[in-house]
């Protein structure tokens, strides 16, 4: 066992995380960055260091934790959330408020922005109430001081800020209206005792936080995440985590861009949803690969014109970038389309295409995409982590272990060949 598999495993069993959906240089950078500052006098001094030191447990765990959040992330969840919440209340006639958990939380966007979507609906503030949790205690510091600066502020659309917050010096607080409505502590998915006692709640938000847990460790989650959801209750996850849900048993709720799945009962109708443009499905930085050409995809019907700008490949796949972090999906395809009839083939034009049918609920074509952007680009990181996801909710998770094995084994490869 190397040196740095005992850190990987301690980081496993303490709050799931699994090495390859983040890769092990992240990990070894965080270790070596404790280390030092704890003075320990290497790696195995830093090891006893931290089998007796809860402090410095909780140190390491936030050194890889990178929070990436922002308020109305994915806007069309918040329209479906309103509507839905508007459903529910109507069907409990208001005989007690609704109840809504964040997990995780980080810094706070996500539950106050769950608080302000409801109430900016109309719904009064006894009527809800938002729990919000997080395994780092330093992010739910933050999310209680409320401060933000502009990077939590992001897309077109920032009339909120008006509404909910005051400019200070050190960026925007949040109002207390706003503020009242949610209560954060920290807490971690894997403890038995988490939330005990609570009721469970009307909907559930945990979005982009199973893709990082081994696939036992996601089941695991997942058990956590059912009793914690009312019977009839509704689930919101990430983009890329439906396969996962759908192989659990979940089905979307049907509303769309909503990535809002059910258990068992159908919730209560909601009105016809119009939803605004999308926050980013994921951005990876663009990737240039030269290849013999994959198999010819199908053709696509939507072909809005582009800026006479878009013709060169950088610019192009900057538009396509642009395109689906809008939630411009039919454009986006259009685009890559428009790329690959002009340019050579490209592994993150394929990557691109492989995410939008994947949040398209076309999890068969998804794996084509993604088979051929490994096809250019064989350790395309997203392209390997999201395809390994998709093989597991076919039931091939030895496939899919390999995926995540091949992943890891990129990333100590180039690890390795950056510090010669």
């Amino acid at each position: 066992m190397s040196e740095e598999q005992r850190f990987f495993r301690f980081l496993r069993d303490r709050i799931g995380l699994d090495v390859a959906s983040v890769g092990a240089p992240l990990i070894e950078r965080a270790v070596q960055q404790r280390s030092v500052a704890a003075k320990a006098r290497g790696l195995d001094d830093y090891w006893l260091l931290l089998q007796g030191s809860a402090q410095e447990q909780q140190a390491l765990i936030e050194a890889v934790i990178v929070p990436e959040t922002w308020f109305l992330r994915y806007p069309e969840t918040f329209v479906a959330l309103a509507r839905l919440a508007q459903a529910r209340l109507a069907h409990l006639k208001m005989a007690r408020p609704l109840r809504l958990l964040s997990l995780p939380c980080s810094t706070g966007e996500e539950p106050y922005s769950i608080a302000m979507s409801l109430l900016d609906a109309g719904i009064a503030p006894g009527l809800f109430k938002v729990d919000g949790v997080d395994v780092s205690p330093l992010s739910v510091g933050r999310a209680q001081r409320a401060i933000y600066g502009r990077n939590s502020f992001r897309g077109a659309d920032t009339s909120f800020r008006e509404r909910h917050f005051t400019a200070v010096d050190e960026g925007y607080l949040l109002g207390d209206r706003v503020r009242r409505q949610v209560h954060l502590q920290p807490g971690n998915v894997l403890d038995p005792a988490l939330l005990a006692g609570e009721p469970p709640y009307d909907f559930v938000f945990c979005r982009n936080l199973l893709i990082y847990f081994d696939m036992a460790t996601q089941q695991q989650v997942f058990e956590v995440l059912k009793g914690l959801t009312q019977e009839d209750g509704v689930l919101f996850i990430g983009p890329a985590e439906g396969s996962l849900l759908a192989r659990m048993g979940m089905r979307p709720i049907g509303i769309a861009q909503s990535f809002a799945f059910v258990r068992h009962a159908e919730p209560e109708p909601a009105p016809p949803v119009r939803v605004a443009p999308s926050r980013p499905l994921l951005e990876p930085p663009p990737r240039a690969r030269s290849a013999p050409p994959p198999a010819t995809i199908r053709a696509f019907t939507a072909k809005p014109a582009l800026p006479q700008a878009d013709t060169d490949a950088a610019g192009l796949l900057a538009r396509i970038a642009s395109l689906a972090n809008e939630g411009s999906s039919s454009e986006a395809q259009a685009a890559c389309e428009r790329y690959l009839q002009r340019f050579e083939p490209h592994a993150q034009v394929y990557y691109w295409l492989g995410l939008l049918s994947d949040v398209a609920g076309n999890s068969q074509q998804a794996q084509e995409h993604y088979r051929k952007a490994l096809y250019l680009q064989p350790q395309h990181p997203e392209a390997l982590a999201h395809l390994a996801a998709l093989l597991a909710a076919r039931g091939d998770l030895a496939g899919a272990r390999r995926l995540q094995e091949r992943a890891a084994r990129s990333d100590r490869t180039a690890d390795s060949e950056r510090k010669r």
